[in-house]
């Protein structure tokens, strides 16, 4: 996408109200990494999960709880957004900006490796899973996607351009592995149909067969 593209569909559809751009300024200020989503992915999320009927989320990577409280107000009021985060400082901090949307009956933030939580909700059934965490696990995360999205859910990634690593043939990062195999699958895989879309750094989709 092109620098005019986007700063046109940023200028549309990317408008923070006052306790999301409080949020980004004190994440900025007090040294959370600046890698939340864009405002305008947040209403892209907020799009596909209106457009399936949502009802309960998983996301895996909470940081500040940007994206949490985009999505969750996107759900119904009986809605549940579960968000998981490695970081008991992240968490802390998303919980409160959470309380002050008045999202805490919707959103819930469990503290763990997102790879020893994951386990835990086995058998539990999620309108969508929004993935935005460390990298080199993101083909295990997939796995569990399929595991815990009903039928005609979604499972989203982001970062799925990775900075244009991932069409660097010389960047076998790990990390970068990790990016070029769970993009591999969502394009693969015959349990999805999928497609990257190519908005900031890139936004992978697919609906669960």
């Amino acid at each position: 996408m092109s620098d005019r593209a986007g700063d046109y569909i940023a200028g549309l559809f990317g408008a923070e109200d006052e306790l999301l751009a409080s949020l980004r300024e004190e994440a900025d200020r007090t040294g959370l990494p600046p890698i939340a989503i864009s405002a305008d992915e947040g209403r892209l999320l907020q799009v596909l999960l209106t457009a399936i009927g949502a009802r309960r989320v998983l996301e895996v990577g909470t940081l500040g709880g940007y994206s949490a409280i985009c999505m969750a107000r996107a759900l119904p009021a009986e809605g549940e957004l579960i968000s998981i985060d490695i970081n008991e400082q992240h968490a802390a901090f998303a919980r409160r900006y959470i309380e002050r949307a008045a999202l805490r009956s919707r959103v819930e933030v469990r503290v763990g490796r997102a790879l020893d939580v994951l386990p835990s909700l086995d058998g539990h059934r999620f309108d969508a899973m929004f993935i935005d965490a460390d990298k080199e696990p993101l083909p295990t995360y997939f796995e569990w996607a399929l595991r815990l999205v009903r039928s005609g859910g979604l499972i989203i990634g982001d970062n799925a351009l990775w900075g244009g690593r991932v069409y660097e043939a010389d960047d076998n990062d790990e990390r970068t592995r990790g990016v070029r195999e769970f993009n591999r699958r969502m394009a693969s895989d015959p349990r999805v149909t999928g497609i990257i879309v190519p908005t900031h750094d890139g936004v992978a989709i697919a609906v669960v067969r």
